[in-house]
């Protein structure tokens, strides 16, 4: 991350026979282990905690009252090191990954077992890159977020900026995992479209018009990938929607991204978000407190010159600053919100278009990205971001469902 013209995206997740096994502190000697090689990092990680058939909560489970607010929260796992990404798929698999932003951390991307702890993934091989060691397109670089689509697919985007330094030549990708094979099934390059300065943060796919949509917050701009050609374009990147506010994020009463220097850090687009339909993309800074929405016909008609498709552009409604966005079973947006530890929602055909608070916890330290799960229940990592690459307290994802 980096100041004004530096990469700030600070913010902005098959156990294999040869997987690196992370264990968890809670689990007893011995048992329930996978067939996997184990690293010797303790991960600390509570129990992947899920409701049962009868819907009541399996032994562990933590719920943790949220007085006042829609939504309660259950802690689900924790962790000594800091994960900004998590996806649930059709099968309730859970992912996660480790953006490599300092020395610490495991692996690059996991899978969170049943026991609690982290299974490298979809291999070890792919987790197994050092910085200054060789690029050949089939290793984990620095995974910034994971996604699961409607097909059961698993989606790994790489920015290939370690230490928000890059990306590093031929580094960043996308990445398309098959959950049914649990194997790599398709590597998109993305070379072109991560230029110096850039750090592509998050993914969404429509499986129907087979297009992958990415958000650059390192400069500001869209990525728009069409997934059968493998053409990934860079659209929107001299729109004012892709670009910081000049907004003051105040997280327990300090203003957050001071620099020595008295300069204030830029998170640019970040959260992002694709309706039911596929028809509409939304997204907004980080640093920023304004939701905007395109039409996705217009970001794949390659006809556009940029004024025509920066004029598509409109804005949706006032927010707060948040990392991470994502469409609930009910219709609503929901974001996180990185000043006030919580989770807010937007009902867009509400006129007023104002924003309601669904959780508030003071353990949602930074909460970062967002799932949806089959039945509702969203998951959110929290990346502790604003207390450093040392946080004195464990990184935790939490699960929610929001009251009707």
């Amino acid at each position: 991350m980096k100041t004004a013209s530096l990469i700030t995206t600070l913010f902005c997740a098959s156990v294999a026979a040869n997987a690196i096994y992370i264990p968890s502190i809670a689990q007893k000697s011995g048992a329930g282990k996978p067939a996997a090689t184990k690293t010797g990092i303790e991960s600390s990680a509570q129990k992947n905690l899920v409701k049962s058939p009868s819907g009541s909560n399996q032994k562990g489970v933590t719920p943790i009252p949220s007085k006042g607010f829609s939504g309660e929260l259950t802690e689900i796992a924790k962790s000594n090191y800091q994960w900004t990404g998590v996806a649930v798929s059709k099968k309730n698999r859970v992912f996660v990954c480790y953006p490599r932003w300092s020395n610490m951390g495991p692996i690059s991307t996991g899978e969170l077992l049943p026991d609690g702890s982290v299974s490298a993934f979809p291999d070890k091989k792919w987790n197994e890159w050092i910085q200054g060691g060789k690029v050949v397109g089939e290793e984990f670089i620095c995974v910034q977020s994971v996604y699961c689509d409607s097909n059961g697919a698993l989606w790994v985007l790489d920015p290939a900026a370690p230490k928000f330094q890059g990306p590093i030549t031929d580094g960043a990708k996308l990445v398309k995992v098959n959950l049914a094979s649990n194997r790599v099934e398709k590597v998109y390059p993305l070379n072109s479209s991560a230029p110096k300065g850039s750090y592509l943060n998050d993914v969404r796919v429509d499986t129907k018009r087979q297009v992958a949509y990415m958000t650059d917050s390192g400069l500001g701009a869209i990525i728009v990938l069409d997934l059968k050609s493998g053409n990934a374009r860079r659209v929107l990147d001299t729109s004012p929607s892709v670009k910081a506010e000049d907004v003051k994020v105040i997280i327990d009463e300090k203003r957050w991204g001071v620099m020595p220097d008295g300069s204030v850090r830029k998170v640019h687009s970040d959260g992002i978000a694709l309706d039911k339909s596929g028809d509409y993309l939304y997204y907004q800074a980080l640093t920023g407190k304004t939701l905007y929405r395109v039409a996705t016909k217009e970001l794949r008609n390659e006809k556009l010159a940029a004024k025509e498709l920066n004029a598509k552009v409109e804005k949706v409604a006032t927010t707060c600053p948040a990392d991470g966005i994502e469409f609930g079973a009910d219709g609503n947006l929901y974001f996180t919100s990185i000043e006030d530890s919580s989770i807010k929602s937007l009902n867009l055909s509400d006129v007023k278009r104002e924003l309601t608070t669904v959780v508030k916890d003071k353990q949602l330290v930074w909460p970062d990205s967002l799932s949806l799960r089959g039945d509702g229940y969203f998951y959110v990592t929290c990346s502790q971001i604003n207390l450093g690459a040392k946080a004195a307290t464990p990184y935790k994802i939490f699960r929610f469902k929001p009251k009707d």
